[in-house]
């Protein structure tokens, strides 16, 4: 299942789908019955089995999901390695002299490797059978409002949950099928280093491994029919890491219309048209990254009732109920937003929603009510979380904006790394904070203190009161607290101080 069959691929699926696994035998009914052990499938699962439900589990590939075999885990153990060649180029700025400067492409895949295989213990059939989890291997399919079959057993259950997840598609361009490509279930088992590689889209996958794979050794195009990358993020933000991936020598192409793609003296030939550009570019590899599909097939959700959109997914409403009232979705399937915490997060409202409806001391939690922070994972990094200037725009949303930019923070300086900028959102004329981005170094672990703030109630000028360790980049947060309250400094009061203050002197 997994590619190359070394030691720490076999110690992966091992954990998350044992060769010689033998399915239990089916409870009388179940609590919930989970289809999909991804990131919000174990979760449903866990979370349930430790309120005292009982729970069956399905799954019918890799327990774990796209999270740890193929998504974020794997990705970031291989941007880390990235980081550290491109560190290791730039060390002659801090008078540290280092030449010579050679990646091991093959030494860095097996570590992601490694890594991947010793983080799989969490998402094992094993760990979850001790949870008290019944775990199932084998394709799930309704068979009628109350009962899942799975490899020739049937389990009956009160209500259960869909956290199928999703896979990326294939973009429509001619020839690409027969060319070969590419997808983030695939490049994973590189174990050579492509010379020459496209990537095709500029969303927060497509950027990450486009600067990954340059910076590991790879010479990197980068398609995207859009005309900047990154193009759901701040605009700000997004051209500067747009600048950021070109410095690294990735070359874009934006505004790209395919026209074909095709095999050529073993190589892969793309013809295209895009803006300042047209002709065709010769690689090695071609990787796809434009978009996810849900994986809604072969479920039977017709037969039970469950509306569906081959693009959107499960059709949900705010509790994260689908249109038979017995069935929940949650994850990847269901929500506009791909993100393993916001999966983690969906997961915590099925719980709730699937064991508890009804108890009269127990409300109803709704997926409106996440405020869902993310980041993407570039260098250098852009996090969100909240409202964004687009955002407001299209509600008619009034806001003060306050900026502070890294290169005048004394850590960001003394680090060498002044790229960037907290940006903070406030409800206009007052300090409630509604949104905010921040791109820099470890901008990812920054933004979780402006969603506490407003997850809290917190207001920007409260932040001020916050003392922060000198000198950090988080500062900046508190900076911008300051620069909150010197507005409340009107003319006005400023003369009552200064007239105070005469006549105490």
């Amino acid at each position: 299942m997994l590619s190359p069959w070394d030691t720490h691929n076999q110690d992966l699926v091992a954990q998350v789908h044992p060769s010689d696994w033998k399915n239990p035998t089916p409870a009388p009914r179940y609590n919930l019955v989970v289809i999909g052990a991804g990131t919000a499938g174990l979760v449903t699962a866990a979370g349930a089995a430790g309120l005292g439900a009982k729970v069956a589990l399905v799954e019918k590939h890799l327990m774990g999901g796209d999270c740890l075999n193929v998504g974020c885990v794997p990705s970031k153990a291989v941007i880390r390695a990235a980081r550290a060649a491109a560190e290791a180029r730039r060390a002659g700025e801090f008078g540290v002299n280092v030449t010579g400067v050679e990646v091991d492409f093959a030494a860095a895949m097996e570590r992601m490797r490694r890594l991947r295989a010793s983080i799989s213990p969490h998402d094992s059939a094993k760990r979850f059978t001790e949870l008290g989890v019944d775990v199932f291997f084998g394709g799930a399919r309704f068979v009628d409002s109350e009962t899942v079959e799975v490899a020739g057993q049937n389990l009956r259950f009160r209500r259960a949950v869909i956290a199928t997840g999703a896979r990326p598609v294939q973009p429509d361009v001619p020839g690409l099928r027969e060319t070969g490509f590419l997808t983030n279930e695939t490049v994973f088992s590189l174990t050579s280093c492509p010379r020459r590689l496209a990537v095709i889209g500029g969303g927060p996958i497509g950027c990450e491994l486009a600067q990954a794979f340059q910076r590991l050794g790879s010479q990197v195009t980068l398609f995207h029919n859009k005309n900047h990358v990154l193009d759901r993020e701040d605009a700000d933000a997004a051209a500067i890491v747009q600048q950021a991936i070109r410095r690294d020598g990735v070359e874009l192409m934006l505004n790209t219309q395919f026209k074909s793609m095709e095999k050529k003296d073993g190589a892969k030939v793309i013809h295209f048209d895009a803006t300042g550009a047209g002709g065709s570019v010769v690689v090695d590899e071609i990787l796809a990254s434009a978009g996810r599909a849900p994986n809604v097939e072969g479920l039977n959700l017709e037969g039970v009732g469950v509306r569906f959109d081959s693009r959107k997914g499960v059709l949900v409403n705010d509790h994260l109920q689908t249109t038979n009232p017995r069935i929940y979705a949650a994850g990847d399937i269901c929500t506009r937003w791909k993100f393993t915490h916001g999966a983690d997060f969906a997961a915590r409202i099925v719980i709730q929603n699937a064991l508890f409806l009804g108890l009269p001391f127990i409300g109803r939690k709704r997926l409106s009510a996440l405020n869902l922070p993310w980041c993407t994972y570039t260098d250098p990094e852009i996090a969100h979380v909240g409202v964004s200037e687009h955002d407001a725009r299209a509600h008619h949303l009034e806001l003060d904006t306050y900026t502070r930019h890294f290169k005048d923070v004394d850590r960001a300086i003394t680090d060498g790394d002044t790229e960037g900028f907290v940006k903070i959102h406030t409800r206009k004329g007052t300090g409630e904070i509604l949104g905010a981005t921040i791109v820099g170094t470890h901008a990812g672990d920054l933004i979780s203190e402006i969603s506490v703030a407003i997850a809290a109630k917190v207001g920007l000028g409260r932040l001020a009161s916050v003392i922060h360790p000198y000198p950090t980049r988080a500062e900046a947060i508190r900076q911008l607290g300051d620069a909150f309250n010197r507005t409340r400094l009107t003319p006005n009061v400023k003369g009552l101080f200064t007239k105070w203050l005469s006549w105490t002197r």
